[in-house]
């Protein structure tokens, strides 16, 4: 039987970037990837910050920089912002996830393609995973660590019973030749019509097309009629019918905490571990930091011989402590966004529109740590609070979790 120090469960950012960092730390790791080829299919819009750029250590990956957003209410309200600088890239993702796997591997990881990770069998002080090849042929690899950065319907958070109950955001993108719009800006589109619970989006390609995408809530309308929807509504904006979409993505976003990311073992990353900003549906930046927060965990536990539960839960600690109150205040402004109705969207949009809070916008927006604006133009404008259901005091006078309680909206099991 083939023995392993970690076996790595997913190469999408968060698992090559886990592989790479134990790989240069001396570690045995083996990755497997289901799919025939890393980066194929592609998971997402592929919109990210120069964080992103940075934990990769290189923007050969970068198709364009953005500097500015519009973003469309339900009706007629708009509001657009423009930096002089960028501040978020477009990305070829693919290429993204092939630089990550072919640095992991200059590093010395393997990679075993067409091959899934199916079950685990009962063994003392090592799991052993059970593998299926696409022809349906069965390996089996004893490994002293697993980690599972297999997405957001993870086999391997099954296999270990990592319960993970989080609302799952069913997503639906395609590229679109001759979109047009500008180049240089984002565009969202907001409305319980277009994509209720969060929003439509058109992120500009080099070429003069776009990425065109929703993600909504899991009301019973499918996620494509919604972007069916939102293509029809841009290219009203456009004067024309756009062309028809290439290159289909259909997805689940996971949104919300998760109770436990970390096992006896095992380690959880990326959507796997639902690392996912909750106001963007965005999760490369935190799923590539979880990785490296896992990472560095799992070296330490693996040098000192000891992968239980309690030494390993240093991770879900650490990452707690860099980006948990973010993604915790982040998740209560998601709740509260869910609550509003489309003549309140409105009002929220049209309020935004003022130079003054513009600036704010420019001068504060982040787009790994989106509520460090929101706070500022909340304290700027009273006007806007008075627009949001519930007080908002609460949420910025301490720790977000003695924030005022909502209820959690919809959740689903993903199994």
């Amino acid at each position: 039987m083939e023995e392993v120090e970690v076996l790595v469960v997913g190469a999408g950012p968060s698992g090559s970037t886990a592989a790479r960092r134990l790989a240069e730390a001396g570690h045995d790791v083996l990755v497997l990837e289901e799919h025939p080829r890393v980066g194929v299919p592609v998971q997402c819009a592929g919109l990210v910050s120069a964080r992103v750029i940075e934990l990769a250590g290189s923007d050969r990956f970068v198709l364009r920089s953005v500097r500015g957003a519009t973003v469309f209410g339900p009706e007629r309200a708009r509001v657009s912002f423009r930096a002089p600088a960028a501040r978020a890239y477009v990305i070829d993702r693919a290429g993204l996830d092939r630089h990550l796997a072919e640095a992991a591997a200059r590093a010395g990881a393997r990679y075993a393609t067409g091959t899934k990770f199916d079950r685990l069998e009962p063994d003392d002080g090592a799991a052993i995973a059970v593998l299926r090849g696409l022809d349906g042929t069965e390996r089996r690899v004893r490994a002293r660590l697993v980690i599972g950065a297999d997405g957001v319907a993870s086999a391997v958070a099954r296999a270990f019973r990592l319960r993970r109950p989080v609302e799952i955001l069913p997503a639906f993108e395609a590229e679109i030749p001759g979109a047009g719009g500008d180049p240089e800006e984002v565009e969202v589109d907001l409305g319980r019509s277009i994509a209720p619970g969060l929003f439509g989006w058109s992120i500009p390609e080099p070429d003069g097309g776009a990425r065109i995408g929703v993600a909504a809530e899991a009301d019973g309308t499918p996620a494509r009629r919604y972007f069916e929807r939102l293509v029809d509504r841009i290219g009203a904006r456009r004067g024309r019918r756009l062309p028809g979409p290439t290159s289909l993505i259909v997805s689940g976003i996971p949104i919300g905490a998760v109770p436990r990311i970390s096992g006896e073992g095992v380690l959880l990353v990326g959507d796997a571990a639902a690392q996912v900003k909750p106001l963007s549906g965005g999760g490369i930046f935190t799923g590539m930091r979880g990785a490296e927060f896992a990472a560095a965990t799992a070296h330490a536990a693996l040098s000192a011989g000891d992968v239980s539960a309690a030494r390993l839960a240093e991770y879900d600690a650490r990452w707690r402590r860099e980006l948990g109150e973010e993604l915790d205040r982040a998740l209560y402004l998601r709740r509260l966004f869910r609550r509003l109705s489309d003549a309140e969207l409105e009002k929220v949009v049209a309020a935004l529109d003022r130079a003054e809070l513009t600036g704010t916008i420019v001068a504060f927006g982040d787009i790994d740590f989106p509520t460090g604006v929101a706070r500022a133009l909340f304290r700027q404008s009273p006007s806007l609070v008075r627009l949001v259901p519930k007080a908002l005091g609460a949420l910025w006078e301490g720790a977000a979790g003695r924030a005022p309680e909502l209820d959690p909206g919809p959740r689903r099991q993903a199994t």
